[in-house]
């Protein structure tokens, strides 16, 4: 049964920072792109940031480069999302995903194969 299993979300104030991280579980994911997606009240789930599993390589929404990092770690089989410089924009339930789309189709949402259960991230200004 594969998993993805978020943790790291909480309550941080305006220019902080948070690490989220997606244990995943069940299969190999050589092939795949993990990412990570995120919902605000009200709006409709977008996508945040991806990286392949395969060679490293990311990709980011504009609304975060520069702020957040996407990596991975194959010996725990996980990815991370490192969120600095926080704004109260930011607060949504963010959601990791594996998708098996060719290039970067993970960042339409449209096909994603596996999703975790989300995480609450809530920034106070």
């Amino acid at each position: 049964q594969v998993q993805l299993v978020e943790s790291g979300g909480g309550s941080v104030q305006a220019g902080g920072s948070l690490r989220l991280s997606c244990a995943a579980s069940g299969r190999t994911f050589s092939n795949y792109a993990l990412g990570w997606f995120r919902q605000a009240p009200g709006k409709e789930r977008e996508f945040v940031a991806a990286i392949r599993w395969s060679d490293g390589s990311t990709y980011y929404a504009d609304s975060v480069k520069g702020r957040f990092t996407i990596s991975r770690d194959n010996a725990k089989n996980t990815v991370y999302l490192q969120m600095n410089s926080l704004k109260p924009t930011d607060t949504a339930v963010y959601y990791c995903a594996a998708d098996r789309s060719t290039g970067w189709g993970i960042r339409r949402g449209s096909a994603i194969d596996y999703w975790g259960q989300g995480t609450q991230v809530t920034v106070s200004s």
